[in-house]
């Protein structure tokens, strides 16, 4: 027989909804239900429960049941809890043992193939979770278990969800033509970082576009895991800034560069962000790469994502001419158009997606910089900077506002360290600008503004937006430059 003891000494039945039977003979079943419950305490976590000998015998298992056969996940093996507790959902106070959200994520019938003190192997028969576990022993101390999926599942084209994957890129272009309306859907372009969550046993892992983890960057949106669960998805969107309700790529810059944790919790008080998703690229065992845009947006809007640092990015279909009034009155970057029959296409720029842009912002490399003078006369006064073409890296102008003090500094103590003694463009700087110039290797990639090209090929009143720490120079596109160059 089982002993709830331990279970007692841990909750005030005065404090806490959860059943708290009193010190009476314990009921007797058929030691065949089972109950497991998604726990939001202080980390998420699933309790599976085996009825055994009056009690419900439990282990926490912090990422879920493993549904991959072989693979084994961490189970911390609990005080046994009462035969009430299988019917048990609600509210946790906080500051009680286990204080958080509890509900009933799956339950039904279980057989027994083996039980031990060391070894508890049994076939699960639920609504969600159907299947042969086995509980081990892994260690000296009693709460020390693992669970292993002992039987392919029933599902034999599940696949594990991918560790890596690339985002999908699109090209510069226009407005589809009206009579094609129907095929596409519209939505804004963000100002802001292209991130791909990926989402297994309720955590999160953000990367960003070259691939990179940036998951501590952003510390707000660990609860975007908690909150979708058990649910295994990679998601695609972009993480921006809002400021007075439009994004911000001068405020997020704040954000990219906060390096270390008590820096990112400074940025992250002082400087909110928001995860605008897009598109689902894998879902609970599927891959969505080769489903039309159509459905992966139904997919996508299926998983309801509304929360306080996430919201699904708004898609328009057929709305391309008053989806882009739309962002020119709100003053926004511009306008994604997207085939509704395009697959996903990971780590590849395709005509299947289109950037419109309402604003002209262009990436460029930094080949160069000029001095400062007066106020500025330690850091650097004007970045020398260039657009990748067939030929190589040309020279478009040189930037020298929308520097912050702080990112000036920063700034030139990089340049510094990358100096060279010849310029990286293939084309001939004039001689006004070239004198004086600090030339470096082009391996910085920003992102600038302008208003227009001139006649010469330069930009004409660019204006610094920041660095774009998520991209190499190789993931600059390539451009034709106008005539006159």
């Amino acid at each position: 027989m089982g002993d709830l003891g331990e279970y007692r000494r841990k909750r005030d039945p005065k404090r806490t909804p959860e059943p708290v039977p009193g010190p009476d003979v314990l009921p007797t079943g058929n030691d065949d239900t089972f109950v497991i419950q998604e726990h939001h305490a202080r980390r998420l976590h699933w309790d599976v429960r085996l009825e055994r000998g009056g009690v419900l015998v439990s282990w926490a298992v912090p990422k879920g049941l493993p549904a991959v056969p072989g693979d084994i996940r961490l189970a911390v093996h609990t005080e046994d809890h009462p035969m009430e507790y299988a019917a048990f959902e609600g509210d946790i106070p906080k500051g009680e043992y286990g204080g958080g959200r509890m509900f009933i994520w799956d339950r039904g019938r279980y057989e027994t193939i083996k039980w031990s003190d060391r070894e508890v192997q049994v076939v699960l028969n639920g609504a969600r979770i159907k299947g042969r576990y086995t509980f081990f022993r892994s260690g000296r101390a009693d709460k020390d278990w693992m669970v292993r999926r002992s039987d392919p599942p029933q599902e034999p084209d599940r696949e594990p969800l991918p560790e890596v994957l690339e985002p999908m890129l699109a090209v510069a272009g226009t407005l589809p033509p009206a009579a094609q309306d129907e095929n596409w859907a519209y939505e804004f372009k963000w100002d802001g970082v292209r991130a791909l969550a990926r989402v297994e046993g309720g955590r999160l892992r953000l990367h960003a576009r070259k691939g990179n983890d940036i998951t501590a960057r952003y510390p707000e949106l660990r609860l975007l895991g908690e909150e979708l669960g058990s649910t295994e998805v990679w998601l695609d969107g972009e993480i921006v800034a809002l400021v007075d309700g439009r994004p911000s790529f001068y405020a997020l810059q704040h954000r990219i560069h906060a390096d270390g944790e008590r820096a990112v919790r400074r940025a992250a008080a002082d400087t909110p962000i928001t995860y605008l998703v897009f598109d689902v690229l894998h879902l609970d065992g599927r891959s969505c790469l080769e489903l039309p845009y159509a459905e992966r947006r139904r997919l996508l809007e299926g998983l309801s994502l509304a929360g306080p640092n996430w919201h699904t990015s708004p898609s328009y279909p057929g709305e391309g001419a008053a989806v882009a009034e739309a962002a020119r009155e709100q003053r926004l970057e511009g306008v994604i158009a997207k085939r509704l029959t395009s697959r996903y296409h990971p780590g590849r720029r395709s005509p299947d997606w289109i950037k419109i842009a309402e604003i002209r912002p262009v990436e460029v490399i930094v080949g160069g910089w000029r001095p400062g003078e007066g106020r500025r006369e330690d850091t650097l006064g004007s970045l020398m900077i260039g657009i990748p073409t067939e030929d190589g890296l040309r020279y478009v102008g040189q930037v020298g506002t929308g520097f912050t003090d702080e990112v000036l500094r920063s700034l030139t103590a990089s340049l510094r360290a990358h100096e060279r003694k010849t310029s990286p463009f293939v084309n001939e700087v004039p001689r006004d600008r070239a004198k004086g110039a600090h030339w470096v290797e082009p391996t910085m990639v920003g992102e600038v503004e302008f208003l227009n090209w001139t006649s010469d090929g330069r930009l004409r009143a660019p204006r610094w937006r920041g660095l774009r720490t998520d991209k190499e120079p190789r993931d600059v596109e390539i451009m034709e430059l106008p005539d006159g160059r």
